[in-house]
């Protein structure tokens, strides 16, 4: 769903699933880049257990999601892991920051994509007990911030296995005439 490849330079913010994380981080490669920035030590737990699981190299940074010490348009992905409730736990403030630090590490035509947890159908929904609360992503309130943050091509992707994927682009600066 990320559309990660080999060389990429990636940042997640959030970890909830070291695995998912791992398994993002292994398609960049020995020429790319993979950054974790996590809010607790227990996240750093989970993301460097899902680099070693997945052979990669993994580089975990233990800071608030609202200031992240990468250089300025020096990623090609951003992946926002609210599986976990990530965007519950911050206030409008700290929201709008960490969608700041997001645009303002990524390079011109690089892409956030914010991964949150949705309903399950069929018999997945059935054995889990029914109805989820709905969750940043799928309330449609993903796509609203990253629109009113300047983010261009905003869609839900999708909806599978649990998860919901939202897209966004920074726009490439227009050419001076």
């Amino acid at each position: 769903m990320t559309g990660v490849k080999l060389g990429d330079r990636l940042l997640q913010v959030g970890c909830a699933h070291g695995g998912r994380l791992g398994a993002i981080a292994a398609k960049v490669g020995l020429s790319g880049r993979a950054v974790a920035l996590v809010s607790d030590q227990a996240s750093a737990d989970r993301a460097s257990k899902g680099a070693a699981d997945a052979g990669v190299l993994i580089e975990v940074e233990i800071a608030p999601p609202t200031r992240i010490a990468l250089e300025d348009d020096g990623v090609d992905l951003a992946v926002v892991d609210d599986t976990a409730g990530l965007f519950d736990g911050l206030n409008d403030q700290d929201r709008a920051s960490l969608f700041r630090e997001i645009s303002r590490v990524l390079r011109p035509g690089g892409r956030v994509m914010i991964i949150g947890g949705a309903a399950r159908g069929g018999l997945s929904k059935l054995f889990s007990g029914g109805a989820v609360a709905s969750s940043f992503a799928t309330s449609g309130a993903a796509n609203q911030a990253l629109e009113s943050h300047g983010f261009k091509l905003v869609r839900t992707l999708a909806e599978r296995d649990g998860l919901v994927f939202v897209e966004g682009v920074k726009p490439r600066p227009s050419p001076s005439t």
